[in-house]
């Protein structure tokens, strides 16, 4: 099984890359974020002649989840339950077996704001959830864009970074009590090399540089964790003309 997340930052104009994407690397299992697409505007069909079932929740200009499947979907969940937020950032279902969450965390803007509070709180009833999914279901991934950079490894000069939004201590505690759920950082099972990336701003040469942060995650439980055999940055449609600003994220289990 594979299965990749990526934010694409905005479908209507990454599409071809997409496709692209999926004919040369036929994962199993893609989420996508910031699609910035109402659902009547979702390209069902383009995915649909490369096989892939699709399910999403859009809206225009923002946000916006998506997860495309070789296998037939069931039981969507749309949204966090029982948080009332009409933004479109988080989707679920269930398909060849395994619970699939596709994330799109707020960015929270800067450190102290009212957008940064409402980070820190959309990950809490996140984190709340994502218990309730693991006791429910053995086999969980949970994939997407979470706008925190864990540790300072994952950030290309924490210096630099330090004190701003991303990486700051209240959003990495957060990230840590996902973790502590029970999920393993799928890329954090391997070794690595240095300084490896998923983001990169589009301004001052930021991908050329590699000034990046690792902000895009892919979570398992402990059932998928003991199968997964690899995990890695796909960095090379961050180099393609009119990229997103993130490059897919990429885990291949034992599972058939």
């Amino acid at each position: 099984m594979k299965v990749a997340t990526w934010n694409v930052n905005s479908l209507r104009v990454r599409l071809p890359q997409v496709t692209d994407w999926l004919a040369a690397h036929q994962p199993d299992v893609l989420a996508l974020q910031e699609t910035k697409l109402t659902d009547d505007l979702f390209p069902v069909e383009a995915f649909t002649a490369l096989g892939y079932a699709a399910a999403y929740a859009g809206q225009k200009t923002y946000n916006g989840v998506a997860v495309l499947s070789r296998w037939p979907v069931s039981d969507v969940q749309l949204g966090v339950p029982d948080l009332q937020d009409d933004q479109r950032r988080a989707l679920a279902l269930t398909s060849g077996g395994v619970r699939v969450v596709c994330l799109y965390v707020p960015n929270g803007q800067a450190v102290g704001t009212d957008k940064y509070a409402y980070k820190l709180d959309w990950l809490e009833q996140t984190r709340g959830w994502l218990a309730r999914e693991l006791a429910a279901h053995e086999r969980l991934v949970v994939m997407g864009d979470f706008n925190v950079a864990p540790e300072d490894r994952d950030v290309h000069s924490p210096q630099r970074w330090e004190g701003q939004v991303l990486v700051s201590p209240a959003e990495r505690q957060a990230f840590r009590a996902l973790l502590n759920l029970g999920l393993s950082d799928a890329f954090r099972l391997f070794e690595q090399p240095e300084k490896v990336f998923s983001w990169w701003n589009y301004g001052a040469l930021g991908f050329p540089r590699n000034w990046g942060l690792r902000i895009d995650h892919v979570l398992v439980s402990p059932t998928l964790a003991a199968e997964c055999r690899s995990c890695h940055v796909d960095t090379g449609p961050r180099g393609h003309e009119r990229p997103s600003d993130h490059a897919p994220v990429v885990a291949e289990f034992s599972t058939p």
